[in-house]
């Protein structure tokens, strides 16, 4: 089977890998596929399976600039891709890219699947603080995607709550949720992790591994670190990434120092995503810090999928779709108390677990995507 994808970012390039890296690169392994390049980001290129397109004619680095400046080149180049290669089916996940493609697939009458990864118009409006300008972009991109869900032939979407959205406008979507690598993120000893990070064997670890942007309230942890140091004085923050279009990162750091916690917070910005599990390993409590309430209505995240994989307790913001999949190692909170509360009780009882998550494996979850190529063709 040929299969072109349009995801949803620089696939090469951009440092923090996505659901459609874990899919397509397995799938990869049985069939033919290519990937639309859009150079946005400036990274170390990574290796890949997949046959690479350039779909770039004007790199500029701000996302929004570079695709719409691209948008004219991309209705030119994905006809001539599809023909090429002899496509037999599309996955778009681009906005504007994603119109392009699907309208290039039509032409060439080849069956598309829209792949939703997350609610683009909150998303798209999220990199934005002036409230008009953040109603314009909401607005635009919906009318957009819209557009795309409509002129797909499937739609496959990463939650169960994404899925009811989609209901609600009229769609029907198949739910497809995102997974963790298995045979990577498994239990295992910190120790050396933590003493290369200077961590000491009695320290008490809260940890984030993630992108390190403002949906993620990484700020108010660093608030309640104080109550918590005095709690237990070896206590430490351990942030694991690095934002990509934003300085959060930075506020972070200039928020710790102002706070007297230099000490205690370590950054260790991005890092590879196989080196991952050995720094989950030197948490004793992971995080998913999910503030904006019109996402934790729909997110399902994968640092769900790859902390529960190493069998770490989670301290989260209520997430319905989390909460749906369960798991003993769920703590949930909603105030800055109920956080400091939840640490508290992890610190006096320590806990780690062994989870079998294999139906929740990235090789289960492209088995499902090829299932829907077989229903299409």
């Amino acid at each position: 089977m040929k299969i072109l994808l349009v995801s949803t970012q620089d696939y090469i390039h951009h440092p923090i890998p996505s659901r459609h890296h874990y899919l397509f690169e397995e799938l990869a392994q049985r069939h033919e596929v290519h990937v639309a390049h859009f150079h946005v980001s400036r990274g170390v290129a990574r290796d890949t399976r997949l046959i690479v397109e350039e779909a770039t004619q004007f790199p500029f680095r701000t996302p929004l600039l570079h695709y719409t400046a691209n948008t004219p080149y991309h209705f030119y180049c994905f006809p001539k891709i599809i023909r090429d290669n002899q496509i037999d089916i599309v996955v778009a996940a681009h906005v504007l890219a994603g119109t392009a493609v699907i309208h290039a697939a039509k032409t060439c009458h080849v069956p598309v699947i829209f792949d939703l990864k997350d609610w683009f118009p909150d998303s798209a409006a999220a990199y934005f603080h002036n409230p008009t300008l953040q109603r314009i972009v909401r607005d635009s991109v919906w009318a957009i995607t819209r557009r795309n869900l409509a002129h797909s032939d499937a739609l496959t979407t990463v939650s169960p709550s994404l899925v009811d959205k989609l209901r609600s406008f009229g769609f029907s979507a198949d739910l497809i949720t995102n997974g963790v690598d298995t045979g990577l993120f498994v239990p295992m000893d910190g120790a050396g992790m933590r003493k290369t990070l200077g961590i000491g064997e009695d320290d008490f670890v809260i940890g984030f591994s993630g992108a390190v942007e403002r949906w993620y309230a990484i700020d108010e942890m660093i608030r309640a670190l104080p109550e918590l140091i005095r709690y237990r004085k070896n206590t430490r923050l351990l942030i694991v990434g690095g934002s990509l279009f934003t300085g959060y990162d930075a506020e972070l750091r200039i928020l710790a120092s102002s706070l007297g916690l230099s000490d205690h917070v370590i950054f260790t910005g991005t890092k590879p995503y196989a080196e991952l599990p050995r720094y989950i390993a030197c948490m004793d409590a992971c995080t998913i810090p999910l503030a904006p309430p019109q996402w934790v209505d729909i997110a399902l995240p994968n640092k769900f999928f790859e902390y529960s994989a190493c069998g770490k307790p989670i301290v989260m913001r209520p997430i319905p779709d989390v909460t749906r999949i369960g798991g003993e190692n769920l703590f949930v909170y909603r105030t800055r108390e109920d956080f400091v509360a939840q640490v508290k009780g992890l610190m006096d009882t320590p806990r780690t677990y062994h989870l079998n998550f294999e139906e929740h494996s990235w090789k289960e979850k492209a088995r499902q995507f090829e299932a829907q190529f077989e229903r299409l063709l």
